[in-house]
This record gives C-alpha cells, sequence and structure tokens, in this order.
C-alpha cells in the first residue's frame, strides 16, 4: 500500500497499550494519557498505526464486544471522522477481533505483517509476535488460539465467563511487562532483529516496525541500510514513533 504524506502532515506509530491490565481502574490511568496523546497528534496527523495489543483482551460476539474503553474507542471514531486514516493490528492479546473496528470505526485491520510505501520509503510492519526463531511454545499457542473450532467453542461461552476466564490467563501472561522485556538480549539474540536481517537478503525495507517487545528501540541494520524500530509501549515507557521525512521514537510526557 502506497501513502502520501499532504504537507505538514505526518504518520504515527503506537503498540502495546493492554488497556484493561491490571485491572480496570488502573487501566483507566493509561487509558486518559493515551487519549491526551491522540488529541494532539490529531493536528497534524494523516495516518495512525495501532500495532498490536491495544487490549489486553479482546473477543467479539456476534453481538456483543468487552465492557469498557468507550473514551478510547470514541477517540478513535473521531479521529477517523476528521479525516485521519486509522490502521490497526491485532496483537497476540487481541488476536480474537472480527470486524467491529472496520464496521464501527472505520479503521482497518490487518491479521498478519504488511509492506507500505510511506513518501517513497519501504515499510514492514507487524505486531512481531510469532515472528523470526524460537518462541515455540507460543507459535503452538497461537495455532490453538487461531483454531476455527477453538474460536467456535470459546463463542458459546456465556461472555460474562468466557472474559473472566480470559482475563485471569491474559494477566498472568509475562509478555504484559514482565522482567525479560527491560535487558536487550544482543542483536544475535533478539529474533525480531533476526527476523529483519534475514528479511534484508532478499527485500528491500528501509523501516521494520514492530511492537510486541515492549522494549523501545532504535537500531541501524547493516550498516545503516536499514532500522529496526520497536515502539516500546504504553505501560512503563509510553512511547510512540513519527514519521515525515525521517522516523523518530519519542516519549509521551503529558
Amino acid at each position: 500500500m502506497k501513502i502520501n504524506l499532504e504537507p505538514n502532515k505526518k504518520v504515527y506509530f503506537a503498540s502495546d497499550q493492554h488497556f484493561g491490565a491490571p485491572t480496570p481502574k488502573e487501566s483507566k490511568v493509561r487509558e486518559e494519557k493515551f487519549i491526551r496523546w491522540l488529541d494532539e497528534i490529531k493536528a497534524d496527523a494523516q495516518v495512525l498505526f495501532l500495532m498490536g495489543d491495544l487490549f489486553d483482551f479482546w473477543h467479539e460476539w456476534n453481538h456483543v464486544i468487552p465492557k469498557g474503553y468507550v473514551r478510547v474507542l470514541g477517540k478513535l471514531a473521531e479521529l477517523k471522522d476528521s479525516g485521519i486514516e486509522l490502521f490497526m493490528f491485532v496483537g497476540n492479546h487481541d488476536l480474537w477481533m472480527k470486524n467491529y473496528f472496520e464496521e464501527e470505526i472505520g479503521c482497518k485491520v490487518f491479521f498478519d505483517k504488511q509492506y507500505f510505501e510511506i513518501n517513497g520509503k519501504n515499510f514492514l510492519l507487524a505486531h512481531g509476535d510469532g515472528l523470526g526463531p524460537g518462541d515455540k511454545g507460543y507459535k503452538r499457542m497461537k495455532k490453538v488460539f487461531t483454531n476455527p473450532l477453538a474460536q467456535w467453542a470459546f463463542r458459546w461461552l456465556h461472555p460474562d465467563i468466557a472474559m473472566k476466564i480470559a482475563i485471569y490467563a491474559s494477566t498472568k501472561n509475562k509478555m504484559i511487562s514482565g522482567e525479560e522485556d527491560k535487558a536487550f538480549l544482543g542483536e544475535d539474540k533478539e529474533f525480531l532483529i533476526i527476523y529483519s536481517k534475514e528479511k534484508l537478503k532478499t527485500e528491500n525495507i528501509d523501516f521494520f516496525v514492530y511492537g510486541h517487545r515492549h522494549l523501545p528501540m532504535v537500531l541501524d541494520l547493516e550498516n545503516g541500510k536499514a532500522k529496526y524500530i520497536n515502539l516500546g509501549d504504553w505501560i512503563s515507557y509510553f512511547t510512540y514513533g513519527e514519521f515525515s521525512d525521517d522516523f523518530e521514537l519519542k516519549t509521551f510526557e503529558n
């Protein structure tokens, strides 16, 4: 997909808000901060990419969605109505999205990595879960969670029961804010960096942009041939990406 920026307009990226965790009350403080950021970027945003795990758990039944998040959903709808293009990637915590965001908000939802050309630069965008080597346990788990039969069975649970089970399991997941996410493992061990370097052998990519890892970082790959970017999160870092002529990783301090 190709995006040509209008004068004085920018593309914004944010990931791993995990709204709902660890409790609705604590999450609401972070939700309010995220909404203030959305208000701030509204003036010059042309496109907003939400790069996965906006919610700590999200599931759509035919006529039911999870309780809460009304101000976040309303603000996203407001941005879309103002002319800002919205794209959302499902993450490992909200991969049970269906058509709610597209039909009610007008936000395009992606379930896999995507390639974009933005102002002549080539981007590979993905949440990041399941890419690269290792993490075999999670990859097996994802096959179960995305299995149509398993999803069909889960939908038959009463939403009150299903949400209680899912929220308990989700908040126990170390990928929310575990200690393992706070240390850089090195280029030879970070699976998303390994994946990006392999892609560079056969594809012309200027920017690899991911979430999932929770560790904000901009790293030159192959002597400056491309940049690896992890957007961090809205739990500990409150970081986001901004692109017009070049990519910048910034922290929202408001």
